[in-house]
């Protein structure tokens, strides 16, 4: 009988130790708001601003900050270049703990953007290469992956809209398969080149699975110089 309970307390301690180490956040609702802005310096160029403040929660316990900035070429309406750079600070881990060092990333990256359309609906496929410089507190790694996102805009009104996307993401080295990004939202545009999102994201990484409430704010401005009116002086 004492040798059975002995069992039976190891057994608990067991299974407690590893539903601990299994918690990871994947049984939480998280949340990313984010920030992008496409500013227009020229017919040709524009600069894509982006930031990201992602938690394992709703409103806390810190997951990933981003800050991206890229430079766009527009060899026409239908199709866009760019070369671009981000860097990222985050916690792997979903305990909250004081004092932790982050794991920190600069990335390079480049892009290319093919639109089309199809009555209302706008079609996005963008294409991009990463190169990853990643350092966390135990290592320097250097990852290059690749990723295809396609994205789907309908229009409902002159303010409101629907947005939703899958991106996969595939690594140069084994395993390939990252992660993949399955989204969708309901837009406003607020004014002239404002819009805001709110929606819900489903993230696949191999063996853990994330729920992610999404709000994003979109702000695009045109800083090219308005050229003057002619004016003719008629006697």
């Amino acid at each position: 009988m004492q040798q059975t309970l002995k069992c039976l307390l190891v057994a608990v301690l067991v299974s407690f130790n590893t539903l601990s180490a299994q918690d990871r956040g994947d049984n939480k609702l998280g949340a990313w708001y984010v920030y992008f802005g496409t500013n227009t310096i020229s017919d040709r160029f524009s600069i894509h601003t982006e930031l990201q403040y992602n938690v394992y929660e709703v409103t806390s316990n810190f997951e990933q900050f981003w800050a991206i900035t890229a430079l766009n070429y527009h060899l026409n309406e239908r199709t866009v270049l760019s070369a671009g750079y981000g860097y990222f600070e985050g916690d792997p881990t979903f305990l909250d703990t004081p004092g932790e060092e982050n794991t920190t990333e600069h990335r390079l990256f480049e892009q290319f953007i093919l639109r089309n359309q199809l009555g209302k609906l706008n079609i996005q496929h963008r294409y991009r290469i990463e190169h990853r410089f990643i350092s966390t507190p135990m290592d320097h790694i250097t990852r290059q992956r690749f990723r295809y996102r396609l994205q789907l805009t309908y229009p409902l009104s002159e303010k409101w809209f629907v947005n939703a996307f899958d991106e996969i993401f595939l690594d140069f080295e084994e395993p390939v398969f990252n992660q993949n990004r399955l989204y969708g939202a309901l837009g406003y545009k607020i004014g002239k080149g404002i819009k805001l999102q709110a929606g819900y994201m489903k993230i696949h990484f191999p063996g853990i699975n994330f729920d992610r409430l999404q709000l994003v704010l979109t702000i695009n401005t045109d800083l090219r110089k308005k050229q003057k009116p002619t004016t003719t002086n008629e006697d």
